[in-house]
């Protein structure tokens, strides 16, 4: 299988429950909720995202025709080597692209694998970490994992709407939009009142990081 990334570097994960953790970020190309393309962003069911994963154009990004080619490239990022390496799946939609055998050379490589999705398809087994971020209007087919973090409001996918979910951790996440300031005030509120769940900023940005 030929993979298609648009990026690959080292930072720190900025949501979430690790949230300041080294990890490796493998960022894979194309998304089924929105096409990446402003112009289509009014029709989309994902309207909100603020990430670019169109192209193949970003630093480590390109075409790899093997799991090993695009493993030796994700473990040379890695500063580590008596530490396990934290590799982050994500994208656009990282499972569109990302299989088994691609799953198993990064664990054989001796890395651990992350996963942040929409959730519209099902997770690949053997996984060591999936996060699962649901999104207004798009069918929620991957119902269980290790964390659940919903970007908030939405309308049409109030937190009550999951928090019945076999999940281990429940992250609430500011939508960040114009009225970022008002959406945070109001994720503060809820999670106060619904202790289930905590609180996920954009640390990220907020350090100046990618």
């Amino acid at each position: 299988m030929t993979y298609y990334i648009k990026e690959l570097f080292y930072s720190l994960q900025g949501e979430g429950v690790h949230s300041g953790r080294p990890a490796i970020f493998c960022r894979f190309t194309g998304c089924n909720l929105w096409s990446g393309r402003d112009v289509d962003r009014a029709h989309a069911r994902c309207r909100f995202c603020d990430t670019d994963f169109r192209g193949t154009n970003g630093s480590g990004g390109g075409r790899y025709s093997s799991a090993s080619a695009l493993v030796n490239q994700i473990s040379a990022l890695w500063p580590a080597p008596a530490v396990r390496p934290w590799v982050v799946c994500t994208g656009g939609e990282p499972l569109l692209q990302l299989d088994a055998a691609l799953i198993a050379a990064l664990q054989q490589r001796g890395c651990a694998v992350a996963v942040e999705t929409n959730g519209t398809l099902p997770a690949p087994a053997g996984l060591d970490w999936l996060c699962v971020s649901p999104k207004a209007g798009a069918p929620l087919r991957q119902t269980s994992g290790d964390e659940l973090k919903l970007v908030y409001p939405q309308v049409g996918a109030p937190p009550e709407q999951f928090s019945h979910l076999p999940f281990q951790h429940f992250s609430l996440q500011p939508l960040a939009d114009v009225n970022c300031a008002a959406h945070t005030a109001q994720a503060i509120a809820y999670c106060q009142a619904h202790p289930q769940w905590r609180l996920s900023l954009q640390t990220h940005k907020l350090l100046g990081i990618p």
